[in-house]
């Protein structure tokens, strides 16, 4: 079975089929979709839902329309009311997910449009769906997934740039232009990933004696810092937080300790300077403070990782992830946790949580 770390290895390979492959695997479907499309309801949980908040400033922008994600447990027995002319994009990269497959029988239901994202299309999720999109990468074997995460993001920036295209929201240039950008992010990947992997080796004794991880992003970062929660405390064990940059400084900054390890993930745009006065009080009450920058920054210390990639901030959640997967990965093996083995046998013969 394939490591976390065989298949952010993966990525570069993953992200080349997709973009490849774009058309076949959207393009035909957009096309039949009504223009009239006033928003866009993204229904995800756990990694697929930090996946789908590494791309939501990047549709919102392109869009120029509400792009919101809601948990489909919540919507499916709360949120009863979906407004007209809504596309409803479901995500499940297994296809087995207890309320992403309810979610999408109540929305048909209701008369709407609903897309799933999954990798495999014979699966409950795929057979329940009128419109399914395949996410253009394989099943992925490790069920902590990391690849599957990044393609993710990558199927909702492309999705968002075809439904923009079509309702003219985006011209064939700029559509170009955007896709070179992300091309040339994708031929970075594999230096990205060797920067990465290096950071995690020369700090990895250090991060075997946190008790808490805390990840603070902003923007598409935000959706790395729960990405880096949902990892570290599947993965790891230990407690985790992933928290945007705002709403870490109204309360949760008073519950600091400081023991705690701190990943500040800075995309390297609007809120640069906001990130840089917590970072001046946080260094003032912990010692473990660490940056993750996209790019090059003047204010980088021994112990940040500046990947090296000069981009949009909202094209960053494409690439930060990578060495926050790597550190749950790399911190699994310190703290010798078998990842291929669940822990827990029992939990979905018992919750149903997987159909």
């Amino acid at each position: 079975m394939k490591s976390i770390e065989d298949y952010v290895h993966l990525e570069p390979k993953y992200y080349e089929a997709v973009l490849q492959n774009y058309a076949d695997l959207f393009a035909k479907q957009i096309a039949q979709l009504n223009h009239n499309i006033t928003n866009v309801v993204i229904y995800a949980t756990g990694s697929s839902s930090n996946a789908a908040y590494g791309a939501l400033p990047f549709m919102s922008n392109i869009l120029k329309m509400p792009v919101k994600i809601e948990e489909p447990s919540i919507a499916e027995n709360y949120l009863l009311h979906v407004e007209p002319n809504s596309l409803c994009i479901a995500i499940s990269q297994g296809g087995h997910s207890y309320s992403v497959v309810k979610i999408i029988q109540r929305l048909q239901d209701a008369g709407n449009t609903v897309f799933a994202l999954t990798s495999e299309l014979d699966s409950p999720v795929g057979k329940v769906c009128q419109h399914v999109l395949n996410m253009g990468m394989p099943i992925e074997e490790m069920p902590y997934v990391s690849a599957g995460y990044s393609v993710e993001i990558l199927d909702l920036m492309l999705l968002a740039m075809l439904i923009a295209q079509k309702t003219g929201k985006l011209s064939s240039v700029e559509f170009t232009q955007i896709l070179a950008e992300i091309k040339n992010i994708v031929q970075k990947m594999p230096e990205v990933i060797k920067r990465a992997s290096s950071w995690v080796e020369n700090n990895i004794s250090k991060f075997a004696t946190a008790k808490r991880l805390v990840f603070i992003g902003y923007g598409a970062a935000y959706g790395v810092s729960r990405e880096g929660e949902t990892k570290t405390t599947e993965a790891v064990r230990i407690s985790a937080w992933g928290k945007e940059l705002e709403e870490y400084m109204h309360g949760p900054y008073l519950g600091l300790n400081p023991d705690d390890f701190i990943i500040c993930l800075d995309p390297m745009g609007k809120l640069h300077d906001r990130m840089e006065l917590l970072k001046r009080f946080l260094n003032k009450h912990v010692k473990n403070v660490y940056t993750i920058y996209a790019g090059k920054d003047e204010n980088a210390t021994a112990d940040d990782l500046s990947l090296g990639i000069t981009t949009s901030e909202l094209l960053a959640s494409l690439f930060m992830t990578v060495p926050v997967h790597l550190l749950a990965y790399k911190l699994s093996q310190v703290k010798k946790i078998d990842l291929q083995h669940s822990a827990y046998p029992d939990f979905d013969q018992i919750t149903a949580s997987k159909i």
